[in-house]
């Protein structure tokens, strides 16, 4: 069997139309029939139906499941071939979400430091929804990520090792900074200033919104953290963050929420399931294991 046969299959399954294929891969159409024969008297099977009277193809059953299979052959194949480009170059691929990158990542720098780790980064920074999309295709070698709910991804092995509340900011002006036992539906009416809705922070304000049973006023969003809380020390709005973009530092009022069943940004660590780590992103990780271990 033959990759390109495989690639030929898969192309065909979508263009329905052997010269369409036969352009796309600047070969003749003899060739990709060949190929398709070739695939079809291994396995003794038909997978295309040919009506050569109105020059139409139509995928058998037992094609569109054969289809199924390829696809992930040829993605895990794909996968192999920038995995084994990139080993040669000694480096980690790792992907860093906007809030976790800036609170929580700085103290970790001169443990990389010292475990000469630092220099074999390269490090992406999206939405944790991008960057895991990022490792499935095989694009990262690991990632921290950010959840509202714990990760239950077969494809790959994750890690979860701290979990931090959402709480509400204000300034220190706002009519309810002084409130104690503060419920989200005191919050109706409310101007938010929120991060952007690829923000894990989305799903939870949602979910937060649904259980109060109030329709938000979102006046502004944006994926700087810094921005929010600049608006927000200014009175012009609240919003609605993790306890992990807080510090001590800010000017401004931190209120967590009595409302029961909360959601929970989960703070994990991933790898795609079936890679082999090389003794540098083996340190890498237990290096990051142990300090949420020992923060936590």
């Amino acid at each position: 069997m033959k990759i390109r046969d495989l690639e030929y299959f898969i192309e065909l399954v979508k263009d329905k139309n052997f010269s369409v294929v036969a352009d796309h891969f600047q070969v003749s159409q003899p060739t990709i029939t060949m190929a398709i024969n070739r695939l079809e008297e291994e396995y003794g099977t038909t997978f295309f139906i040919r009506d050569h009277i109105h020059h139409q193809i139509t995928v058998t059953k037992i094609g569109q499941q054969y289809a199924q299979h390829v696809r992930t052959i040829l993605s895990e194949l794909a996968i192999a071939r920038r995995e084994i480009e990139h080993a040669k170059l000694n480096k980690i691929r790792f992907g860093l979400p906007p809030i976790i990158g800036n609170y929580y990542f700085p103290p970790l720098t001169p443990r990389l430091l010292r475990s000469n780790l630092i220099d074999k980064l390269e490090v992406t920074e999206e939405g944790s929804e991008n960057l895991l999309q990022m490792l499935l295709r095989g694009e990262l070698d690991m990632a921290l990520l950010g959840s509202a709910s714990p990760f239950q991804q077969p494809e790959l092995s994750v890690k979860e090792f701290a979990q931090y509340p959402f709480h509400i900011i204000m300034s220190r002006d706002h009519q309810l900074a002084d409130q104690q036992n503060l419920q989200f539906a005191d919050l109706k009416g409310q101007p938010f200033i929120l991060p952007d809705t690829d923000f894990i922070h989305e799903k939870a304000f949602r979910k937060m919104c649904r259980l109060a049973h109030i329709r938000p006023k979102v006046i502004y969003r944006t994926n700087d953290i810094h921005i929010i809380k600049n608006m927000v020390a200014e009175n012009l709005g609240i919003s609605f963050l993790t306890e992990l973009a807080i510090t001590a530092n800010d000017r401004l009022v931190d209120l967590a929420l009595a409302d029961p069943q909360q959601p929970v940004f989960h703070l994990s660590l991933a790898a795609r399931h079936n890679e082999i780590l090389s003794p540098a992103k083996e340190k890498l990780w237990e290096l990051i294991l142990d300090y949420g271990a020992k923060k936590n």
